[in-house]
C-alpha cells in the first residue's frame, strides 16, 4: 500500500481538503478518506489531480521536431507538403530508433501530466515494405519503452491498405506501413503477445488508419475481430473530405455515420472539417474526438468545433499527435484560445457561470480514459491510481482556491507546475523529473546523433 496527503484534491465530488489516497499493490485506489494529519503518509502533495490521458500518438515523429518549419520553393506549404517529408524520414528509422524516441516521448509526456498513452502505431515494417520476421517487431518496441518508463499504454496497431479512397496502391512512403486485413490480424495477435508483459492496466486496441487508407469493408471486420478501443482519423484536412466525397459520393463523417456508425468504442482524431449537421451527429454517437490542438496547428488542419460538440454532449480526449511539443496544459490553452480566434468571444468552452480550465480538464480526464480503455479519469476507489500533483506553492497559485487553480494552471503557469506523476500507482515523476530521465535522455541524444548523420 502506498498513501498520499493531499493538502487539496480534485475529488468526483469537488474540491475537499486534507485527503487520504491509499494505492493497493495492482495500481488501484483502495481508498480516499479524510487526513488523520498525514504524519504516516508515503508521500505529500500540494494539490492532487487526476491525471489524463493522452488519447493520439505517433511517437516517432518526436525526432523530426523542427525539421519541417522552412517553406518550399515551389507552391504553398501544407499538411501534404509536410506528410513527403514524414514519408523520407521515417525510412531511416530502426527498431532500436523507434524504441529510444518512444521512450523519450513517454517519459516528455509523464512529465508534462499525462499518466497513460494511447499510441496509434503505422510503422511495422522494414523501409522496403518487407515484414520483420516477427509481425510485431516495432510493436515489441513501443512496448519495451513502456515498460521502461511505466507509462500505462493503450498500443492501437493501425490498419493502413490502400494509398487512397479511390483504391491505388501504397505509394513508395508507406511501404513500412501497409497490411492485408488478414496480416494485420496476425500482427494484432502478436501484438498482444508483447504486450502481455506490461502492467494489467496496459490495453491493447486498434487503429484503421482513415477513410482514405482502409476500405469500407474492412471496418466491419476489425471491429468485430477486435475487442478494445477503436480510434481513425477522420476529416482531418479538406483534400481528405474532397477525396472522400469524389470516392463515396458524400462527405467522411456522414459516410462514417449512415455506413458504419461509431459508438463509445470509438475515438475519432482531430475532426477538424465537419458541418454543423455533421458536428451534432457525431456527439450524440457518443464516439470520442481526439483532438491534438498543436499539431492541428502546426499542420493547418483547422479548428475543431468544440462549442457545438461540448453543447450536444460530446466527449473529448486530448493527444500529442506529432509530438512536435508535448504539453498538456498548451494543448487545452490552445483548445480555448482557437475557439476564441474563431468566434471572437472569450470563455467559448465553458458553461454559463462556469471555469474553463475546469470543464476542459474534467473533459479531457473522463474522455481520456474512455478513449484508451482505461479504468481512470477520476481519484475514486476501485479506478486506476492515475494521479498528478502540482506544486501548491508555487507564487502564481498564490491566494487561489478552487477552479481558478485549475485556470491558473492551464492559461497563465503552465507544465512547469507538475511536481509529481503517478501511472497506476507507478510513481514515475518525482519532483518534476521522470525517475530514469539521464538514462532515457542519452540514449535519446545517441539516437538523434546518429539519424541527424543520416539525414
Amino acid at each position: 500500500m502506498t498513501v498520499i496527503h493531499a493538502e487539496t484534491a480534485l475529488l468526483p465530488s469537488g474540491w475537499t481538503k486534507n485527503v487520504e489516497v491509499t494505492i493497493a499493490g495492482d495500481g488501484r485506489i483502495a481508498s480516499v478518506t479524510g487526513a488523520r494529519g498525514g504524519r504516516h503518509a508515503d508521500h505529500h502533495a500540494g494539490l492532487l489531480l487526476p491525471a489524463p490521458a493522452n488519447v493520439h500518438s505517433h511517437a516517432f515523429q518526436r525526432a523530426m521536431a523542427g525539421l519541417t518549419e522552412r517553406r518550399g520553393k515551389a507552391g504553398e506549404d501544407s499538411f501534404w507538403t509536410w506528410r513527403t517529408l514524414m514519408y523520407r524520414f521515417l525510412e531511416r528509422l530502426s527498431p532500436e530508433d523507434i524504441e529510444a524516441i518512444a521512450a523519450q516521448v513517454q517519459m516528455e509526456m509523464l512529465e508534462a501530466g499525462f499518466a497513460a498513452v494511447g499510441e496509434f502505431h503505422y510503422l511495422h515494417h522494414q523501409p522496403d515494405g518487407t515484414p520483420y520476421s516477427d509481425l510485431a517487431e516495432t510493436g515489441a518496441c513501443i512496448c519495451a519503452a513502456a515498460r521502461d518508463t511505466g507509462i500505462g499504454l493503450t498500443l492501437l496497431p493501425v490498419l493502413y491498405q490502400r494509398g487512397g479512397a479511390d483504391g491505388r496502391p501504397l505509394g513508395p512512403g508507406q511501404r513500412r506501413f501497409g497490411n492485408t486485413l488478414e496480416r494485420f490480424l496476425t500482427l494484432h495477435d502478436a501484438t498482444a503477445r508483447h504486450l502481455a508483459a506490461l502492467p494489467d492496466d496496459c490495453r491493447l486496441g486498434a487503429a484503421p488508419h482513415s477513410l482514405r487508407a482502409v476500405p469500407p469493408e474492412a471496418l466491419d471486420e476489425i471491429a468485430r475481430a477486435t475487442t478494445g478501443p477503436l480510434h481513425m482519423h477522420l476529416a482531418e484536412q479538406q483534400a481528405e473530405v474532397d477525396e472522400i466525397r469524389a470516392a463515396c459520393g458524400t462527405r467522411p463523417v456522414r459516410f462514417l455515420l449512415d455506413t458504419h456508425p461509431p459508438d463509445a468504442r470509438w475515438c475519432l482524431v482531430h475532426c477538424t472539417r465537419m458541418t454543423a449537421a455533421e458536428t451534432r451527429a457525431l456527439a450524440a454517437t457518443g464516439a470520442v474526438a481526439g483532438l491534438c490542438p498543436i499539431t492541428e496547428a502546426s499542420l493547418g488542419d483547422g479548428i475543431f468545433d468544440g462549442a457545438r460538440w461540448l453543447e450536444h454532449g460530446g466527449a473529448i480526449g486530448i493527444g500529442s499527435d506529432s509530438n512536435i511539443r508535448i504539453d498538456l496544459s498548451e494543448e487545452l490553452r490552445l483548445l480555448e484560445y482557437s475557439q476564441r480566434l474563431r468566434d471572437r468571444r472569450r470563455a467559448v468552452l465553458a458553461e454559463p457561470g462556469g471555469s474553463t480550465g475546469r470543464r476542459l480538464f474534467d473533459a479531457a480526464c473522463s474522455g481520456g480514459a474512455r478513449a484508451l480503455g482505461r479504468d481512470g479519469g477520476a481519484i475514486a476507489p476501485g479506478l486506476c491510481a492515475d494521479l498528478l500533483a502540482l506544486d501548491a506553492t508555487h507564487p502564481d497559485l498564490t491566494g487561489r482556491q478552487g477552479d481558478s487553480l485549475l485556470d491558473t494552471w492551464i492559461f497563465a503557469t503552465g507544465d512547469r507546475l507538475v511536481r509529481d506523476v503517478w501511472s497506476a500507482g507507478r510513481h514515475v515523476v518525482r519532483d518534476g523529473r521522470h525517475v530514469a530521465r539521464d538514462r532515457i535522455t542519452a540514449r535519446w541524444r545517441t539516437t538523434l546523433s546518429r539519424l541527424a548523420e543520416a539525414l
